[in-house]
């Protein structure tokens, strides 16, 4: 039986796994039967996100949980070599470990800033995909290597140059990589959020300004929610997509199309 969904027995490595769009990919690859990893740098929320998940699915032995900070060579590498040995294989990773912006306008950026937003939003993604790429490439069962990007690639915005040129720089990554990793069987490919509502977004779509203003640009008139990920996780994590490779996958509600 042809079964395309179905991820029984394939492990999946998410970063920045316990909150937002990362927990709702997590919870949606455990309903298609994978077991995951999740990745957060504080404890304590990656802990309850760990166990929240195991009683959702109602299996804690498929799911795991490592503190990480990606933009630390030395932890994720440690990270990922955990994961590994708890899931015994990781067919698919998301990178997807994020920082916002701070609102500055690029005349008065500090290189600082603009330093820390890379750190984690560009060689978080790099150093994710180096140690899950040596990894599938040694087992020679290939895999999928997905990062979350944002529309801030393809749209412009004021005061958030720092984050878009972050994002940006993924999705060129990621075409890059799709073709590099090709002759490895590993597949790449970005997926690119509109306004979604998490712990990172909630001051502004809560902001009756923000929301006067943006609403009226996307079309199905709501914010996205992290269960609207869930169904591009699968797809990217299971056999559907092995044909499916430097992609870039929009998931904004027409935002971008308005």
């Amino acid at each position: 039986m042809y079964t395309p969904f179905d991820l029984s027995g394939r492990g999946a490595v998410i970063t920045g796994g316990n909150g937002g769009i990362g927990y709702g990919m997590a919870r949606a690859l455990l309903a298609s039967g994978a077991q995951v990893a999740i990745w957060g740098s504080n404890a304590d929320k990656t802990e309850g996100a760990r166990a929240r998940l195991a009683a959702e699915c109602g299996d804690p032995a498929r799911v795991h949980a490592f503190v990480c900070d990606v933009g630390d060579e030395a932890q994720v590498e440690a990270a990922f070599a955990a994961s590994a040995a708890a899931l015994g294989s990781v067919h698919a990773c998301f990178a997807n470990a994020g920082v916002s912006s701070k609102g500055t306008r690029m005349i008065e950026m500090s290189l600082e800033e603009f330093k820390r937003v890379q750190r984690i939003n560009v060689e978080g993604v790099f150093l994710t995909f180096r140690a899950a790429a040596r990894h599938m490439a040694a087992h020679g069962q290939g895999g999928s290597l997905v990062a979350t990007a944002s529309t801030a690639a393809i749209e412009g915005a004021a005061r958030n140059s720092h984050y878009g040129a972050s994002k940006g720089a993924v999705t060129a990554y990621v075409r890059a990589l799709a073709v590099e990793l090709a002759r490895h069987k590993i597949r790449v490919n970005s997926i690119l959020p509109g306004w979604i509502v998490t712990d990172m977004t909630e001051r502004s779509v809560n902001n009756p300004k923000f929301a006067d203003a943006v609403m009226p640009r996307i079309p199905a008139r709501r914010w996205g929610t992290i269960d609207d990920f869930g169904g591009i996780a699968v797809y990217l994590a299971s056999d559907a997509a092995a044909y499916t490779t430097g992609e870039q996958f929009v998931i904004d509600g027409g935002y971008t199309k308005f």
